[in-house]
């Protein structure tokens, strides 16, 4: 048996983080048990759960501090009460029957408790430790989470410390706001003034990124933390190269030309997967973006079926054959750009598109704020 639990309960500085394991004394959990005994590691000392002095808990339980521990202080809250908490916990989960009595000899815990050098409140302290050992035990022995519920939950919300910050797009359609400017002032406006939604994702366009470089990536984050953001480099060579760049400058996305190489398309690709963000190819000025799926080895995150600006009064979208460029997309997204507004936006929606890329119809508009949310409810009436 070898199980692995967690739970973090509370509030900043006597939050509670509890890591724990729960195995049999003959296997790596038992081993590690020794080991933590037997092998010190300054600031990081293990200790046994007690409930009060002679009076350990079962089953035998080895508590180690997460954060180093710096001085008397830090020791009395370990040795104190986050050492009562997770021995309590333990003893209360084995009265409750939520481990199992004749088994209680045969297993051990060990728990890495997290307590921030801040914390003050030993009665929080105690109470959040408490909490969160019993729930981390509960849902070990209870195999929590599912495969299912990861894949359901994993792109919902966000870790505290991050924040809610989108990095997965998992429920299309989306509004792609492409900031086609060289204005940061401008930029900066319609960051404050377009609605929080999950489903807005903004485009730092290629005149943008041209006069400032990947870096206003950074400078857009510290007014929109939290905001999906894709890098139009329309990548023409050194595809790994400048894929890596947006990566390392915080964007969550990278656009490539179609009329590419292949070797620098499939360059983006490999280095947008290694780094955790999206592959894009944009397809503007080409006939036969299925013929380009086809010969790639590895297909992108997202097909951007683009007309470009500058012919925009001279031809219709065609979107008919959205269903087959999915087929060659192994499950990748499908964008739309150019003339989209709200009057066509459910005509895209139902040919297929997931996401709609709209510049001027917002970043042009007197009211910013109120053309994004009209094309949003559009967007909306289709989920």
């Amino acid at each position: 048996m070898f199980k692995v639990g967690e739970a973090l309960i509370g509030q900043e500085p006597e939050l509670a983080h509890i890591d724990l394991v729960i195995g049999d004394k003959s296997g790596p959990a038992g081993q590690a048990f020794l080991n933590g005994l037997t092998n010190l590691s300054e600031g990081h000392t293990p200790l046994l759960g007690v409930i009060k002095p002679n009076l350990p808990t079962k089953p035998s339980t080895l508590i180690v501090p997460k954060v180093t521990i710096q001085d008397m202080g830090d020791t009395e809250k370990i040795f104190g009460p986050a050492q009562e908490a997770v021995s309590k916990a333990v003893a209360d989960s084995l009265e409750e029957g939520i481990i199992e009595e004749e088994e209680v000899e045969d297993k051990v815990i060990i728990a890495s408790v997290f307590i921030h050098p801040e914390a003050k409140d030993f009665q929080k302290i105690y109470r959040y430790n408490y909490g969160a050992t019993k729930l981390a035990i509960k849902r070990a022995l209870n195999e929590y989470p599912t495969p299912k519920e990861v894949i359901k939950e994993k792109d919902i919300g966000g870790h505290p410390i991050m924040g809610n910050r989108i990095t997965r797009l998992s429920k299309p359609p989306y509004l792609q706001v492409a900031l086609d400017t060289t204005n940061f002032q401008h930029v900066e406006k319609l960051l404050k003034e377009i609605p929080e939604d999950d489903h807005i994702i903004f485009e730092v366009g290629t005149p943008l990124v041209k006069k400032y470089g990947v870096d206003v990536v950074s400078r857009m984050r510290e007014i929109r933390e939290d905001a999906f953001i894709v890098v139009d480099l329309k990548t023409l060579d050194t595809g790994n190269l400048e894929a890596r760049m947006v990566a390392d400058a915080g964007g969550d996305g990278v656009v490539v030309a179609g009329i590419a190489s292949k070797p620098t398309i499939e360059g983006v690709i490999e280095e947008a997967d290694k780094t955790g963000i999206y592959s894009i190819i944009d397809t503007i000025n080409m006939k036969n973006p299925i013929e380009l799926l086809k010969q790639l080895d590895q297909k992108p995150d997202i097909l951007e079926l683009h007309r470009a600006i500058d012919v925009e009064d001279e031809a219709e979208h065609a979107w008919g054959n959205i269903e087959n460029i999915k087929k060659e997309l192994d499950g990748g997204l499908v964008s739309v750009a150019g003339g989209i507004k709200s009057k066509n936006v459910q005509e895209a929606i139902e040919a297929g598109a997931d996401i709609l890329v709209v510049g001027r119809a917002i970043t042009g508009a007197k009211d910013p704020e109120g053309a994004a949310r009209e094309i949003i409810d559009e967007i909306k009436t289709s989920l």
